[in-house]
């Protein structure tokens, strides 16, 4: 039997993966390991390898295809074995076109790959009829009769196992979305618009943050933070930061570099809001792993400083330069992005005052940071200016109460106003 070669899991969240080009020809000799086509998942690019030797055949999904995960790509035929016939061209469309409307796919590939591969497993005719109307690989179904033989009930069960496997969100939402489609386009003249279908960054991105807002109780807490000790702190940092080789300084430290080690110091002073929400416990986090949103072509990822309580500014500062740099080029790591414990979305560079971030699981919080801009403020009764920053809190409110993050949001204002707290 011929190796299948299926689309691998490779994101925690990833439900379906683009194929961004093959490395391999249909009908190349490939061994065990070697790079055979590049995926794109909405969050990296990475290569995936072969996962036997033999020859390359019946590739069933093309190069810029959204294939499921678990689904297959094409088959390696070991040594001395017959390559099945190419898979029809109006197979391939119908299945790749079933494969982007719902997870449960693959009827006529799988008819197809059935009468191509069974020839060689013990099947009933009633049974082979069954698998090829239900699409159905008999390869995949274990016979309960005679010698191993699938019978018709042996069919029926997979049937019924992969109709109780599939949802009905899994059917019901395409169809909704294809009339509710319909039914936007009607609100505007025909040619007026062009039409650009959501890669797997988009519809991920969709995905989460509407999963976030409908299931996660979002609380906010908001404050305005003086930022003028923070400026000369780090004008004074970056003033004395030694040179490099090429003489340029090895760290210049940024607005933000200070927001993510105060995020990081807070949690460490109010540990109780350092968690994760699960359904039968609470998870208190030992460090703060903080996530830095980081926009990119498409849409945007959360590369994530791990314990950056324990990191100085300077590596702070060049640890995410190096990490928004790759995510921008899409090489980041899985481990460089996934979890982290709370994250920061700072829309200050775009001169936005303040805004409202959605909790983006496992996170418990996520800060949201607008401009330092001047404003006129009151001390002492007496009327002054200062740069202010104002910043919010949004929380998971089964996790992180009112009163417990307003206390967070004290600790972060306070180290923010007095950077000197940071350093020590």
């Amino acid at each position: 039997m011929p190796t299948e070669i299926i689309l691998p899991k490779v994101d925690m969240d990833m439900a379906t993966g683009r194929i961004s080009k093959w490395l391999v020809a249909e009908g190349a000799t490939v061994k065990q390991g070697d790079p055979i086509f590049e995926i794109e998942t909405d969050k990296a690019a990475m290569e995936v390898e072969a996962p036997a030797s033999g020859t390359l055949g019946n590739i069933i999904a093309h190069e810029g295809a959204d294939v499921p995960v678990g689904n297959p790509v094409a088959w390696i035929y070991a040594a001395g074995e017959a390559v099945a016939a190419p898979l029809k061209k109006e197979t391939v469309q119908a299945a790749t076109q079933a494969a982007e409307a719902s997870p449960v796919t693959q009827a006529a590939v799988s008819v197809e790959r059935t009468a191509q591969t069974s020839g060689d497993i013990r099947a009933t005719p009633l049974a082979k009829r069954l698998a090829r109307e239900g699409g159905i690989d008999l390869s995949h179904v274990k016979g309960s009769g005679p010698h191993g033989r699938i019978v018709s009930a042996d069919i029926e069960d997979a049937i019924a196992a992969r109709s109780t496997k599939s949802t009905v969100q899994d059917i019901v939402p395409v169809a909704n979305a294809t009339e509710h489609d319909a039914r936007t386009r009607a609100y505007f003249e025909p040619g007026s618009f062009e039409e650009l279908p959501h890669d797997s960054m988009r519809k991920t991105i969709a995905r989460r943050l509407l999963e976030a807002k409908q299931t996660i109780p979002h609380f906010y807490v908001s404050a305005d933070c003086e930022l003028d000790a923070l400026m000369a702190a780090r004008e004074a940092i970056n003033a004395s930061a030694p040179k490099g080789a090429d003489g340029k300084p090895l760290y210049k430290l940024s607005v933000n570099d200070f927001v993510i080690k105060a995020l990081a110091v807070a949690l460490m002073r109010v540990p109780d809001a350092n968690v994760t929400w699960t359904e039968n416990a609470m998870l208190k986090h030992k460090h703060a792993d903080v996530g830095v949103a980081v926009s990119i072509p498409g849409g945007l990822i959360t590369p994530i400083v791990r314990k950056a309580e324990l990191k100085s500014l300077s590596a702070i500062s060049n640890e995410m330069k190096d990490l928004a740099s790759r995510a921008r080029n899409r090489k980041l790591k899985p481990e460089e992005y996934q979890g982290g414990s709370t994250a920061v979305s700072n829309l200050g560079m775009f001169g936005v005052k303040n805004f409202q971030a959605i909790v983006n699981p496992p996170h418990a919080t996520i800060l949201a940071v607008g401009a330092g801009e001047q404003r006129a403020v009151v001390k002492n009764g007496q009327l002054s200016v200062a740069t202010v920053m104002t910043v919010t809190f949004s929380t998971d409110h089964r996790a992180v109460d009112g009163a417990l993050g307003a206390e967070l949001l004290q600790a972060f204002k306070s180290l923010i106003e007095n950077p000197v707290g940071m350093l020590v």
